[in-house]
């Protein structure tokens, strides 16, 4: 269905297939995706709340944290629900501006969560190169530099997407071989030169995502140099420990990312199916893994969680009572 001036070229809404070649399995998908949806919105939500009613958490690592769990809660709410609505209620159509919005939304969130990630490793590295100084360097007022810096980073970063894709000529149907609006998915409805498009999206993932990376490689191998460098094994140990986390929410993120992209690129023979699947992992599995792993490894949290709902249970026994 397009629109009457024809000029634009623009259809009124856009069909996303879904997963194809897996329809008999929408049913488990969905499942699976429902259950990692929840579980997301859940988690990070319950470290937001941790985070903002304990002021001991009032500290650069833990505003970092949020920031962190305010962006996967976008990233996982920007596509999980129609994700859910193309499995389990045959709801594929989505319309041309919902669509240029959730591609803006996905590609503008993931190059933020890269920033935070960069500003995390930032945190630890002062925290263990520069013990002495780090409450004079990382104060609030930088914390919410930093923050402010990577979402205007990522705002300006994404806006070219949806206006050099308005430049196209779409010529083709309006079927989009995905299950979100991926910025290079809608783009192959054109038939016109996506030369700048491509060029663009590549340059960001570039600059923005490897750079990123780049520097949180540097970040911990000047923090590997310096943890050597302590005397003791147990001293060693323990300022290690405070990086697990980290580390963990850093393969989670970027091996997903490029393992999506590589095959994106060069796996020419792998099934679509494939994918679709890879970018959604891409999109869920961090949301997913960060609050469970920060949950669980970082040793205030998990003492603030087992408190509150110890403090639940109890309250309600003595209601009851």
């Amino acid at each position: 269905m397009y629109l009457a001036n024809v000029s634009t070229s623009h259809p009124v809404s856009f069909i996303l297939l879904g997963v194809p070649g897996l329809e008999a399995f929408y049913l488990h998908i969905g499942v699976v995706f429902f259950v990692v949806y929840v579980i997301s919105v859940v988690g990070n939500i319950t470290l937001l709340f941790i985070i903002r009613i304990d002021r001991s958490l009032h500290e650069p690592m833990y505003l970092f944290l949020c920031m962190l769990s305010s962006i996967d809660l976008v990233l996982s709410s920007s596509t999980a629900p129609k994700m859910l609505g193309i499995l389990w209620l045959s709801s594929h159509e989505i319309l041309y501006e919902s669509c240029l919005t959730q591609m803006y939304f996905v590609h503008s969130f993931a190059s933020m969560e890269s920033a935070i990630l960069l500003a995390m490793a930032f945190d630890r590295y002062l925290a263990i190169c520069h013990p002495l100084r780090y409450t004079s360097l990382l104060t609030k007022q930088v914390v919410v530099c930093i923050g402010l810096g990577s979402l205007g980073r990522a705002v300006v970063a994404a806006v070219p997407l949806p206006v050099l894709f308005k430049r196209l000529t779409l010529c083709k149907d309006n079927v989009i071989h995905h299950s979100f609006c991926d910025h290079m998915a809608v783009v192959k409805l054109s038939c016109s030169d996506t030369t700048l498009n491509s060029l663009y999206g590549l340059m960001v993932a570039l600059s923005l995502v490897a750079m990123d990376l780049v520097l949180i490689i540097w970040s911990y191998i000047m923090i590997l140099h310096a943890v050597f460098k302590l005397s003791s094994k147990e001293s060693r140990i323990k300022a290690l420990s405070t990086c697990a986390s980290h580390i963990c929410a850093i393969l989670v993120f970027y091996v997903t990312v490029v393992l999506s992209s590589v095959v994106h690129r060069f796996g020419k023979n792998v099934p679509i199916h494939t994918h679709i699947l890879l970018a959604n992992v891409y999109l869920m599995l961090p949301p997913l893994i960060n609050p469970i792993v920060y949950g669980v490894k970082t040793k205030q949290i998990r003492n603030r969680v087992m408190k509150f709902f110890a403090f639940e249970i109890i309250g309600r026994r003595l209601y009851k009572a």
